[in-house]
């Protein structure tokens, strides 16, 4: 793993040594997102990625859930009944304030529809909407269906019931899917039917008996990816409320959740902070973020798009340039001008500012540029380098890894296989995305056939429960006991 891997030299500093001893490694002091004056390259032109140094970026640990979104969320999840199964009447009446669904006083909504017919999406509907579609597009959500089901499907036969002998029987684990899962996607800035895909299926194919999703103001394409997905209920509510109506089920109409996933703004994520616990949740996202580690062979109109379609997700998202090349970090900068310039609106505006949060680092080293890698665990990470497969084997710290050129986050986006709900902030430094295992349980179990054999186990545990000072549990094991008497069965009642 410690072993340098040779790389082109920078044209801009053709004499310059490539280290790659770990002393070259530089300890962060100040915050990434400290004002700093910017270095102006030799066009003269601001850079889209502020330039800063090694010494200047450190990772921010942050809490992913905004106070006053979590104030918002507890107000919400209290007005629809704080752990009771959530009235039709109240959450429609949630879902309208925060426009969910039409207003009762608009036309559009029809003369006092039940709620139920507001609140929810039959099945009948997304078949509707699957059948309106395109070829094209019907075409590209079933084959992303089958390749994140595929892949869904491999890590779920990774892992199996097992047991081993203990003295004097058997011990093992079974693994078993939850009963009910419960699958958030975005319906906010852009449709996310993708994620629709990457919860549901994922779900499914752990074994769950049913999925119940959950999207605000759902397009075609997103009830299309429901049918394509077989979702049991869907409900067209989002933020607080929707995670309130899949943790504590909504009365007569759907069942409470025993886990949920994917992604969301602030108030899904102060709301899942709230219900962790009453429920399983997968993670508390917070922005998007891509770090891309390049040298002088990559592409640098490639990894200018790569940027971009990261920063376009949202004005919080952030996209990192770490280079062994001066030049090559300025050669993206222009292309990154150059294609932001011709976004569509608001994709445009939204990855503009962005990028006000996003910098580039010239590193000394591509040693140097995988420590601060790891150092930041960002949620996708790129590698456009000679050698890109060795270069990512040695990255320690990362949510989704896209080896080379050609490995596209976007393709991980949209179903190479690979889940693209995955962690943020610094997270991927003790967990992993989205998989099988969030709706598996690894549950152990024991049996003692021999008493005789289990002596030595037997002993083992009376000798340290009275270690802990806990003589019930030595007692209960001297219950066990071929040789010992129980206390109980000696001892005197202590006087009050």
């Amino acid at each position: 793993k410690n072993d340098a891997v040779p790389l082109p030299l920078c044209p801009s500093t053709p004499s310059a040594r490539l280290l790659s001893s770990p002393s070259t490694t530089t300890t962060a002091t100040a915050p990434h997102h400290s004002l700093l004056k910017m270095s102006t390259p030799t066009n003269g032109e601001t850079p889209m990625l502020t330039p800063l140094t090694a010494e200047q970026v450190t990772l921010e640990i942050k809490d992913p859930v905004d106070p006053g979104a979590l104030e918002q969320a507890r107000a919400i999840l209290k007005e629809l009944g704080d752990g009771a199964a959530v009235p039709p009447a109240s959450l429609l009446k949630v879902a309208r304030r925060l426009g969910d669904v039409p207003p009762a006083s608009d036309p559009a909504s029809g003369p006092d529809p039940v709620p139920s017919s507001l609140l929810f999406v039959s099945k009948e509907e997304c078949k509707a909407a699957f059948d309106a579609l395109p070829p094209v597009e019907r075409s590209a959500l079933i084959n992303i269906h089958a390749r994140v089901r595929a892949f869904a499907l491999a890590q779920r036969a990774s892992v199996t019931d097992m047991e081993i002998p203990i003295p004097g029987g058997r011990a093992g684990h079974t693994v078993a899917p939850c009963q009910t899962a419960g699958c958030y996607a975005p319906g906010g800035r852009y449709p996310l039917p993708s994620s629709v895909v990457m919860t549901a299926v994922t779900a499914r194919a752990a074994g769950c008996a049913k999925v119940i999703l959950a999207s605000p103001r759902p397009q075609p394409i997103t009830l299309a990816a429901a049918h394509v997905c077989q979702v049991d209920v869907f409900l067209r509510v989002g933020g607080a409320q929707a995670v309130a109506a899949m943790a504590y089920g909504v009365a007569g109409a759907s069942e409470p959740c025993d886990v949920i996933v994917g992604p969301g703004n602030k108030w899904v994520t102060a709301a899942k902070s709230l219900v962790n616990g009453y429920c399983g949740i997968d993670m508390l996202a917070g922005p998007s973020e891509v770090l891309v580690i390049a040298d002088p062979t990559a592409d640098a109109e490639v990894v200018a798009a790569d940027l971009i379609a990261q920063a376009e997700h949202d004005v919080v998202a952030r996209a990192i340039l770490l280079s062994t090349c001066s030049d090559t970090i300025d050669q993206i900068n222009v292309h990154v001008k150059e294609q932001v310039a011709v976004l569509p609106e608001p994709n445009r505006s939204t990855a503009r500012r962005a990028f006000q949060q996003s910098f580039s680092v010239r590193c000394a080293s591509i040693d140097e540029a995988i420590a601060l890698s790891d150092s930041l665990a960002p949620e996708h990470l790129e590698i456009h380098t000679a050698k890109a497969d060795a270069v990512g084997a040695r990255c320690g710290n990362y949510g989704g890894l896209f080896v080379g050129r050609d490995a596209a986050e976007v393709l991980g986006d949209y179903g190479a296989g690979p889940n693209h709900t995955l962690p943020t902030g610094g997270t991927g430094r003790y967990t992993g995305g989205l998989s099988v295992f969030n709706f598996l349980r690894i549950r152990t179990w024991m049996r003692v056939d021999d008493r005789e054999k289990a002596q030595g186990i037997v002993n083992d545990s009376i000798v340290m429960a009275r270690c802990e000072g806990l003589e019930g549990h030595a007692r209960a094991a001297e219950c066990r006991s071929l040789t010992a008497i129980p206390a109980y069965k000696t001892a005197k009642p202590e006087v009050p």
